[in-house]
């Protein structure tokens, strides 16, 4: 399984997921609806992230694919 084209969304993913439990670490606890609202914006991120295509180089297209 190529780990590549799905990088993006990755790193997305986990930058949301890591900046909404931050904010919900405030307080010093997580709430469930903390909970749950990190997990949204963790599939917000990769959802979002992995439906726009990479721009890609017509110079340089077919060498890694």
């Amino acid at each position: 399984m190529k780990v590549k084209p799905y990088l993006k969304a990755i790193a997305a993913a986990v930058a949301a997921g890591a900046a909404s439990l931050v904010t919900a670490l405030d307080d010093g606890a997580i709430s469930a609806q903390e909970g749950v609202t990190a997990l949204v914006a963790v599939l917000a991120a990769c959802g979002i992230t992995w439906a726009v295509p990479n721009k890609t180089d017509p110079e340089i297209a077919g060498r890694y694919e």
